[in-house]
């Protein structure tokens, strides 16, 4: 389910990258799942090593909002510099102002940097954060049972 939640939000932000990481994460959890339910041991081993790496993507996704070595959330690199679309919590965040800017005759209406927004009680950033941090968390409670 919070994988699915997760996948919204990003839809909703036109972030491809994390949308194609999501759908695979959603198919192998079932798998996973169907793994364990019908002791299929190749689905488990699967499931174990698409752990690994979706934990490792989350730490990727949590250094770039937080420009960790060199990392700039301001790239393109989650859209695969296909449009200018960012986090869709950017402008939708808890308590944010959204408020068109007039834009310059030169420059396109499409164009995301002429959106002001003000008064977020968590930046952007940290939402993203979060919620890579809960997918980390998650990821591992399921794999490492206490």
């Amino acid at each position: 389910l919070a994988a699915l939640e997760r996948q919204i939000f990003d839809f909703l932000g036109y972030q491809w990258a994390p949308i194609l990481g999501n759908f695979l994460h959603i198919i192998i959890v079932i798998l996973g799942l169907f793994g364990t339910i019908q002791y299929r041991p190749k689905y488990i081993v699967v499931y174990s090593v698409w752990t690994a790496l979706w934990v490792a993507w989350n730490v990727f996704i949590i250094c770039f909002y937080l420009e960790v070595g060199g990392l700039s959330k301001d790239t393109d690199f989650m859209t695969f510099n296909i449009s200018m679309h960012r986090s869709w919590w950017r402008e939708h965040g808890p308590g944010c102002v959204r408020r068109e800017v007039p834009a310059p005759a030169t420059r396109s209406l499409d164009d995301h940097s002429y959106i002001s927004v003000t008064g977020c009680i968590v930046e952007f950033q940290y939402l993203e954060v979060i919620h890579s941090s809960f997918q980390i968390l998650l990821a591992v409670s399921m794999t490492c049972p206490l």
